[in-house]
């Protein structure tokens, strides 16, 4: 049986940060689910992928309601989905959607701050956002559907001046508007991280980084729960590339075995 809203917020509030697994199909669902993770969320990058579309809302959203859920088919985890900008321009429309997943099984969502115009991705005003933010959060409470919704801030993504003092405006601005957690993609020093923590009542959420700190040291730091993006699908393909490489040059399968 799949955990609640309550159970899933709960996870956040833990010592221990909330180590997400982000999968893109219902094999690698499977796999982290057999390794003892306690959640799930999708990797919006990595299921646009294995379509074949580039990331930023290029797949429709029933071609990934779809690969949604086959993923809920094959795990009992709580799953998460990362929305990208919400594959709507209004918030009636992301409302429609969210409704859409909660009656599948998920649980919660990522909404980003920003959006890829020609190309080029550009953060929204922050007031903008923050009352399509109240929206929505709106619209599930007249439907009556509890789903935690984690704000992503692209500041330190995007590499604005003065992220930090950017991203704090942000995270102040954005907690008001009745959502659940905050998501800071990009963000690795600890000092920020620090910042951050203490700028916002709700969990902080930061993603795998080459320069992201250890686990401890993000606990320590107070964060609340760690993605790892796209980049576990990445390896594995670069794994994958390297091997069928190998095969070509050896002519035999040792690679594999």
């Amino acid at each position: 049986m799949k955990l609640s809203f309550d159970q899933f917020a709960k996870l956040h509030q833990q010592d221990e940060p909330l180590l997400l697994a982000n999968v893109w199909d219902a094999q690698s669902a499977r796999l982290f689910e057999k390794l003892k993770f306690k959640a799930l969320a999708t990797s919006s990058g990595a299921v646009a992928s294995t379509l074949g579309y580039s990331d930023g809302e290029q797949m429709s959203f029933d071609e990934y309601l779809f690969v949604v859920k086959r993923i809920l088919a094959v795990t009992s985890l709580p799953l998460s989905v990362d929305l990208e900008g919400g594959y709507g321009a209004t918030a009636d429309e992301v409302v429609s959607n969210i409704k859409a997943l909660s009656k599948a099984g998920v649980v919660g969502i990522n909404i980003e701050d920003s959006t890829i115009v020609d190309g080029t991705r550009k953060i929204f005003d922050a007031s903008v956002f923050a009352d399509k933010l109240g929206q929505i959060s709106a619209g599930l409470n007249l439907a009556e559907i509890r789903f935690f919704i984690n704000v992503r801030c692209d500041a330190f993504l995007l590499g604005l001046p003065d992220a930090r003092k950017e991203a704090i405006k942000r995270l102040q601005l954005y907690e008001k508007q009745g959502v659940h957690g905050m998501f800071l993609p990009c963000i690795t020093d600890i000092e920020d991280i620090k910042a951050a923590v203490q700028s916002t009542k709700l969990p902080l959420n930061v993603m795998c980084m080459p320069a992201l700190p250890d686990f401890d040291a993000l606990r320590g730091a107070g964060v609340k729960r760690i993605s790892m993006g796209n980049f576990v699908n990445a390896f594995g393909y670069n794994a994958i590339e390297k091997a069928a490489n190998e095969i070509i040059q050896k002519k035999n399968f040792s690679p594999l075995f």
